[in-house]
């Protein structure tokens, strides 16, 4: 099978895009293979998977950990949403930028992000169910995020109004994140 990826200008954001078998019977493609992960230099040590659905116009995110160091691999295996990673990475040279792309379940692509990055998707059809591999195991005594619509960051997401959870709502600013101790922790420099 073949795997073909394309690097973001953030670095250790990369998309994948594997090879989609398709037939009048349905497609087959393979989501992970850790072998060619790792020659591609991508991560290949994941230890939980989690599965999310969500209605039009939900935002989740924009959500990172630092203990352990959480990269996530997602994927939309039904509908469509946009997914984004920014980088709140002191040091980083991309610090505070975005990368969002919409993905869906026609396209098969996934969005690697690695510890370092805030996570999060808005979900752009009726319904969509997104699916992540995850390096680290979640830790809520170490884990944050930064507001969806912090006007340093400037993420151009797909929806005026949307919908929020009181955690994601009244997160903090990316400049409240970098004040913090805990930022220091992040990684830079892959996983």
């Amino acid at each position: 099978m073949k795997i073909n990826t394309a690097r973001t200008h953030i670095d250790g954001v990369i998309v994948v895009k594997p090879e989609v078998f398709r037939d009048d019977r349905g497609f087959f493609l393979e989501v992970f293979r850790a072998d060619q992960y790792r020659e591609l230099g991508l991560p290949s040590g994941f230890v939980q998977f989690n599965h999310s659905g969500s209605v039009r116009n939900v935002v989740r995110g924009l959500h990172f950990q630092w203990e352990p160091p959480m990269g996530k691999l997602m994927r939309v295996v039904r509908g469509a949403a946009f997914l984004v990673a920014v980088d709140v990475r002191k040091g980083s040279p991309t610090l505070g930028e975005w990368y969002g792309r919409v993905c869906s379940e026609e396209d098969q692509a996934l969005v690697c992000a690695p510890a370092g990055c805030a996570r999060g998707f808005c979900v752009v059809s009726d319904y969509a169910e997104i699916q992540y591999l995850c390096t680290g195991t979640y830790n809520n005594k170490a884990e944050s995020g930064v507001r969806w619509n912090d006007p340093r960051i400037g993420i151009e997401w797909p929806v005026r109004d949307p919908i929020l959870s009181p955690k994601d709502r009244d997160a903090q600013t990316l400049d409240q994140w970098l004040a913090r101790e805990e930022s220091a922790l992040l990684p830079y420099g892959g996983e």
